[in-house]
């Protein structure tokens, strides 16, 4: 248990060492780097800590720490000797730390205070020791533990490193790589699963509510609030707190949360901005679990509101607290066992199979209504309002183990984390489908309230990420209605076929004509004529669901004269009900799942399964069904591991970058000597060529490459252009270099500035461009296309966030409109798509690899029979002021400018 004392560098950590975190409970805490400034924190919490761990920590009787001991363990370099502190209220509960032994390798141990173990927190500790680690070039972690110290053996064998252990002289030793495995990343994941879930339960399931605010005056938000409580039939204990009166719609009242009787798990806030962080002392003080924020006067008001925003939510971390809101409607769980409307809506939705989550305060009170109208039933609803703290994200982890949960719909003004939510949702998806709209979708804007960074990635790249995650994004809430009712009442199509059946000739030509345009195959279509019968209906749906080439039924009816329609809607209902496929209607022009289409379900729902949800326009209805195929064929396409290509040699490109980012500490674009070794680290040919500003240099190169060669323009302004020939192929000869110099001297105006080269002649093939950025906010992001200038114009690319698996770059490459040329478009060659592909997952390997590849563009890559070869590339590196915003380690999103609390 040696550790070394040599001096302490001037070195500071990095700033995304310190973070926000959750533990195995729910609760929020705080980690960082320890500063000598800790000394007596550390002496306060080691107070604290039992003999037992003590003894555990050092193997011998150490009651209290030597002036000497506090020196060495607060005064660290951050290097070779690395600690982290865990606060919870300012005080101290743990400590973790590791000690370069030898290169590469560090002995790491932890103390955590006796009343906070068994809440994950040696995990996290090891979780983030380890990514400072390995930032700081060490490969191995050595623990000595004793044998009796079970808890802490386990924590690092439950880690998801490859541990191996021995004795010595009574001891155990473990040793294990620290190298971010996917075992590692797949426990992590779990445990961040678990910890965000926990963290959400306590929201949606308390026994006791305060609301701080409330008042006895009529049409106010704090009267508002206890009302919808009570009238909603809340099952547990609701108290009002108000300085001045004893009771509120006949709830008991108390001056304030502390004075309390009973314990309070959530307190819900609607007093003025400026009161809003005593109320939060106040209820860490009374040991409540979270904060629902209704108060508005935050982000959304300005710098000002940002500023106490930003204190707001440091001060409610810090004390273990987690936030919804602030400048939100409210929260709400319709499960009859909680019947819980904490919110400023006064209709409190049926219960139903959907949760709901949304930004806007405003737009809540309406959803509610639209929900109630449509008959659709939620089981939670939360308005996030600036969303400070509680996300979508959180909301997703709740959802995906929620079983009262079925359908998730989000409504986004903006997205923190996007490769976290790309990454929750795609493995939420693969159990509850995800419909989501996006404001802001064309323009990125986010509003005022959100402390987001800008997206940079173009928008075609997060719908990219939207559909590689399985999220069925729509344009409309209203469309987002017709989805989910769909989903959350009939079974899932096995494809595109459909059958269309019906009294009306003309609605279903439209029906028709719908399909066709989204991507349906029409495979039956039965005109009943507009005397048809109940029994006429029900035996042609029979007919249809029956046949084995029909996936999915739309029917239309439109009643004649004084016809009620009971007799054909019975007849929905019962096939409804009983058919393993979907079956969706235009019934008398109705929105919703009219009660006439419902089947009674024993769980309480609005409507229960097989119930046939109706669309006033038959385009409506066929528009959900195909978004409900999609994800249907999402969901049957084999997803497969990210693809790592088996020639890459990561480090050797790492050490490249780092080079050159030594040498150009502002960034710099890459010679093409280095581009050439970059790629080649991942097993990409750079296609040689020689940059050339006189006809003597440029007859040179051709020698030197052994002719058949071209000469060709790369500058910008020329690359491409369908308006001039910037380059001359087939040079064989000194002299036909001489005339391909001067005419393209000639042809080109400024010819100084076209940026001559000569390369080796390639095979004909189909130009594509493979190019890839950082994205500040989103990380890596690839996109593919055809290349040249009209594909340009039109934005005809694919775009991917890697990691990519095989299916997604298969996808890449036929989901382009102009795809028909690789696949023998007009009786061209077939080109070989298997090459292409294996080139995207190369370039995607690099830039996931790699953050400080600012940018990669292989702008011309000739894609023919026999293979690809990529005659043109760039690359820029710039340092990374900041990880990505999905890392290594669990920590709780920091708005950009935030200042973490100490």
């Amino acid at each position: 248990m040696t550790a070394s004392t040599g001096p302490t560098t001037d070195v500071s950590p990095p700033r995304h060492w310190e973070a926000d975190v959750l533990l195995r409970d729910g609760r929020a805490a705080h980690i960082r780097p320890i500063r000598p400034e800790d000394a007596d924190l550390l002496v306060e919490f080691y107070s604290r800590v039992s003999d037992e761990s003590k003894y555990y920590r050092f193997f011998s009787p150490m009651p209290r720490l030597s002036d000497r001991d506090v020196a060495r363990f607060t005064q660290v370099d951050h290097q070779a000797r690395v600690a982290f502190i865990v606060l919870l209220q300012s005080q101290m509960i743990a400590v973790g730390r590791y000690d370069l032994v030898k290169d590469g390798e560090a002995e790491v141990a932890f103390l955590v205070e006796d009343a906070h173990q068994g809440r994950g927190i040696g995990q996290l500790l090891l979780e983030h020791l380890a990514q400072a680690g390995r930032e700081r070039g060490i490969e191995r972690f050595t623990a000595e533990v004793l044998p009796d110290n079970q808890a802490m053996i386990h924590t690092f064998r439950d880690a998801g490193y490859r541990v191996v252990s021995h004795y010595d002289e009574g001891v155990m030793v473990l040793d294990f790589p620290i190298a971010a495995s996917d075992t590692a990343m797949g426990v992590m994941a779990g445990r961040e699963h678990r910890a965000e879930s926990a963290s959400i339960e306590r929201f949606f399931h308390p026994r006791s509510v305060a609301v701080i605010g409330a008042s006895r005056r009529q049409d106010t938000i704090g009267q508002a609030l206890v009302r919808n409580l009570v009238t909603g039939n809340f099952t547990g204990r609701v108290y009002a707190v108000n300085q001045s009166a004893e009771a509120v719609s006949g709830v008991p009242a108390y001056a304030s949360v502390s004075e309390i009787p009973g314990d309070v798990d959530l307190a819900i806030v609607a007093v003025p901005a400026e009161s809003v962080q005593d109320v939060v002392i106040d209820c860490a003080a009374k040991g409540v679990h979270g904060l629902v924020v209704i108060s508005s006067g935050f982000a959304e008001t300005g710098e000002e509101g940002r500023q106490r925003q930003r204190r707001l939510v440091g001060l409610a971390r810090s004390y273990g607290l987690r936030l919804i809101g602030p400048n939100c409607l409210g929260i709400i769980n319709t499960t009859p066992s909680v019947a819980l409307n904490a919110s400023l809506s006064p209709l409190m939705p049926p219960r139903g199979r959907a949760g709901f989550f949304c930004q806007s305060g405003a737009l809540g009170s309406a959803i509610l209504e639209k929900v109630n109208n449509r008959g659709l039933g939620l089981s939670t609803f939360v308005s996030a309002g600036n969303r400070a703290d509680v996300s979508g994200n959180d909301l997703l982890q709740y959802w995906e183990e929620d079983d009262t949960t079925e359908v998730v719909l989000l409504y986004l003004e903006s997205i923190g984390n996007p490769r976290k939510f790309s990454r929750i949702a795609r493995r939420v998806s693969l159990r509850k489908p995800i419909i989501a709209v996006r404001s802001g979708r064309t323009t990125q804007g986010v509003p005022m309230g959100h402390a987001v960074r800008q997206i940079a990635a173009p928008p075609a790249a997060v719908d990219a990420m939207f559909r590689q995650a399985g999220v069925i994004q729509v344009d409309t809430l209203e469309e987002m209605f017709d989805v989910a009712q769909l989903l959350a009442h009939q079974p899932l199509p096995r494809g595109r076929r459909v059958a269309i059946v019906g009294n009306s000739d003309a609605l279903g030509l439209l029906a028709a004509d719908a399909a066709a345009a989204v991507g349906l195959v029409v495979n039956k279509s039965v005109a009943l004529g507009a005397d048809a019968t109940a029994d006429d209906f029900e035996d042609a749906l029979d007919d249809a669901i029956d046949d084995p080439d029909v996936d999915s039924v739309v029917a239309v009816y439109i009643p004649p004269l004084n016809v009620s329609g009971e007799d054909v809607a019975n007849v929905l209902a019962a096939v409804g009900e009983q058919s393993d496929k979907p079956l969706v209607s235009t019934f008398l022009g109705t929105e919703g799942v009219p009660e006439l289409l419902r089947v009674p379900d024993v769980a309480g729902h609005t409507a229960g399964r097989g119930s046939v949800p109706s669309y006033p326009a038959v385009e409506a209805a066929v528009r959900a069904l195909a978004r409900v195929v999609g994800y249907a064929v999402w969901l049957r396409t084999p997803d497969g591991a990210a693809v790592e290509p088996p020639a890459a040699d990561a480090e050797a490109a790492k050490a490249l970058v780092g080079r050159v980012l030594a040498e150009h500490p502002d960034g710099a674009d890459l010679a093409q000597a280095d581009l050439a070794a970059l790629l080649a680290s991942y097993g990409i040919d750079l296609w040689q060529s020689r940059p050339v500003t006189t006809l003597r240099q440029a007859q040179a190169a051709g020698r030197e490459l052994g002719w058949d060669v071209v000469l060709k323009a790369t500058a910008e302004h020329l690359r491409e252009r369908p308006d001039l020939a910037h380059v001359w192929r087939n040079i064989d000869t000194s002299a036909e270099m001489r005339d391909a110099w001067q005419s393209l001297n000639e042809l080109i105006t400024d010819p100084e500035r076209a940026g001559f080269v000569v390369q080796k002649n390639s095979p004909p093939g189909v130009p594509v461009a493979i190019r890839s950025i950082e994205d500040p906010l989103f990380g890596p992001v690839v996109s593919f296309g055809i290349s040249g200038p009209l594909i340009e114009l039109l934005e005809d690319k694919a775009y991917r966030i890697p990691p990519l698996t095989h299916s997604d770059a298969a996808a890449m490459v036929r989901e382009i409109k102009s795809s028909p040329m690789l696949f023998g478009y007009r009786g061209s060659e077939v080109v070989d798509v298997a090459a292409v592909e294996d080139l995207i997952l190369r370039v995607s390997t690099l830039q996931h690899d790699l953050p400080q590849v600012a940018s990669l563009d292989l702008s011309l890559v000739l894609a023919g029979a026999d293979g690809v070869k990529v005659l043109t590339a760039a690359a820029r590196v710039e340092p990374v002021l900041d990880p990505r915003s999905d890392w290594f380690v669990r920590r709780l999103p920091t708005p950009p400018g935030d200042t973490l609390p100490t």
